[in-house]
């Protein structure tokens, strides 16, 4: 609760509270576990902020009961196809929710990933992914994509799909840009602890935000503002960029 007031203050303007590590090879955590882990945490955050709080999780169990709790978005690294019920639940909740493209689970996902066109096949899972969300009953002006960096990609899909990103605005969605820290900039850079990615993942945040990305998740809130700010400002020529 304290970290995520500290990121408040560090100008973050959503708060992303997850129990469930997704990242390659992470275990899977129950469904009663993962409410143990994060129902205070969004309960404690919501008695003393205001800021919006989204609940990562790939359950239908989860994302009620962080909704019930104060949660005010839905983000869902399986986009929503983890559980079979999980699409009617974020539907019922009448929330915003975010869809990711990943192939295959956590677990695995990163063994052997293929694709026949990576930047494409993310485009046409998501628009796939979309159209569901919005046959299920969730408003197309509702749903935020994110093309999933780490998630089922080696670095040349990574690499690919950032060079891609402004093809995803097709979607007619808003996008996040989750790069942060990811291990594609530990490859690239020969940099093997995470905490020591963050240049990578400043240069990540900038490359999507001249791409047109309308938010990104990042660990190091205030490098990532002041980066973008400033970005800002020298792309428009005028210290009117930073709105």
């Amino acid at each position: 609760i304290d970290h995520g007031l500290r990121l408040i203050e560090e100008g973050a303007d959503i708060l992303d509270v997850g129990g469930e590590s997704t990242r390659p090879q992470a275990d899977y955590v129950s469904a009663e576990e993962e409410i143990r882990r994060v129902i205070p945490v969004i309960e404690g955050l919501r008695a003393r902020t205001d800021a919006v709080i989204s609940i990562d999780t790939r359950k239908a169990a989860v994302m009620k009961r962080a909704a019930a709790s104060g949660a005010d978005i839905l983000n869902d690294v399986s986009a929503f196809t983890h559980e079979p019920d999980s699409l009617e639940v974020a539907a019922e909740t009448g929330l915003p929710i975010i869809i990711m493209h990943a192939q295959g689970d956590p677990k695995t996902m990163n063994d052997n990933p293929q694709y026949d066109d990576v930047v494409l096949d993310v485009f046409d899972y998501l628009e796939g992914r979309l159209q569901a969300c919005i046959a299920a009953g969730i408003p197309k002006a509702k749903i935020v994509a994110d093309p999933g960096i780490g998630f089922g990609k080696h670095l040349h899909h990574n690499v690919a799909v950032m060079a891609g990103l402004p093809l995803y605005h097709g979607l007619g969605v808003p996008l996040l840009l989750g790069a942060s820290r990811k291990k594609m900039i530990g490859q690239l850079c020969n940099v093997e602890s995470a905490k020591d990615r963050m240049p990578g993942s400043l240069a990540c945040a900038i490359s999507g935000a001249a791409a047109g990305i309308q938010m990104v998740r990042v660990h190091d809130v205030a490098e990532t503002k002041q980066a973008i700010e400033v970005w800002r400002a020298c792309a428009a020529g005028t210290e009117k960029g930073l709105n």
